[in-house]
């Protein structure tokens, strides 16, 4: 008989990271998210799970033990999706020294607490998972040292691209792990092949209602559209960004995120939830809680499902 391995999601969001470690028959006994909607649709989804919806910093792993019974060493492995916005050339806000952004920004600050949390638990395994924005010398630096000082010496900055293990959409993440993960690779659908037989918003599957509508300004440009083709751009820390994308069906979906949306590739609206979590390898029955806003951008944060059963499996086989 098959272990059933232990995971500790810090960060958990709406659950793709655990999806994917379940699928590959892991057991998610805890997650730590303390924004609401996410916290409660991680809950539904995973019932199984103690969901401790705090703030990252007031936890320890007396807490998590007393809530779980799961004590230190006992975790097989971590996962963790600490906030990326400090790090992302995405946000506009972004801090100019890259130390700054891992020690000075109160988001940023988060990622050293998910290595706080790893060295108290000392699983076997860990993996976080954040934006190529951590590759920047000083940054990768600071983080080997950090998780040198909780006592993990090898650490490796594994770059994966989700379109290569099975993924609709394109994302390109960084995996910072104790082991180097390597899995192996599997080509993504399409979109067409993703989008194609889903019915008409409204019906019967989780998360399908019509979206909202793009602005009035906007309307008349959207029927003329081309695929590939975006209506808007706006402002990052790098120059622009792409927004209101018309997919084109013959290819992969441009990266998802939760700030931004898709325009569908033969109607002139935008996607709904469900058809955007398509994109992201969320099985159907998953299913997302909170205002339409905070479902996109759990869909858009999520690590996407498919790519982290990839990695499980992977590390899976390490363990054994």
């Amino acid at each position: 008989m098959r272990r059933e391995y232990t995971v500790v999601d810090l960060f958990s969001g709406g659950g793709g990271f655990s999806r994917g470690f379940e699928d590959a028959g892991f057991r998610t006994v805890v997650a730590i998210e303390n924004y609401p909607p996410a916290a409660k649709t991680f809950k539904a989804n995973f019932p199984n799970a103690v969901v401790i919806a705090e703030d990252i910093k007031e936890v320890s792993q007396r807490e998590i033990k007393e809530v779980s019974g799961i004590g230190s060493e006992e975790v097989d492995v971590v996962i963790a999706s600490p906030p990326c916005e400090p790090f992302t050339p995405a946000n506009p806000d972004r801090l100019k020294d890259p130390l700054d952004r891992l020690y000075t920004d109160p988001q940023g600050v988060l990622f050293l607490h998910a290595i706080r949390l790893i060295g108290e638990l000392r699983p076997r395994l860990f993996v976080i998972e954040n934006v190529p924005g951590i590759l920047e010398d000083s940054i990768r630096e600071s983080i080997t040292k950090e998780l040198g000082r909780v006592g993990y010496e090898r650490v490796y900055f594994n770059v994966l691209r989700a379109e290569d293990h099975g993924n609709p959409s394109e994302r390109v993440r960084v995996f910072v792990s104790n082991a180097k993960i390597t899995p192996p690779k599997s080509l993504g659908p399409s979109v067409e092949e993703v989008l194609g037989n889903m019915p008409p918003p409204g019906s019967h599957l989780l998360n399908h209602d019509y979206p909202a509508e793009v602005p009035r300004r906007h309307r008349n440009r959207l029927a003329k559209l081309k695929w590939g083709k975006a209506l808007i751009r706006f402002r990052g820390a790098e120059g622009t960004l792409p927004n209101y994308v018309r997919l084109d069906p013959r290819r992969r979906a441009p990266t998802v995120m939760g700030s931004s949306r898709f325009v569908h590739p033969y109607e002139p609206r935008l996607l709904t939830v469900r058809e955007q979590a398509r994109l992201m390898s969320f099985p159907d029955h998953h299913i997302f809680l909170g205002s339409r806003d905070a479902q996109y951008n759990m869909v858009g944060e999520a690590v996407p499902p498919v790519l982290a059963m990839a990695i499980a499996l992977y590390l899976r086989q390490l363990l054994e």
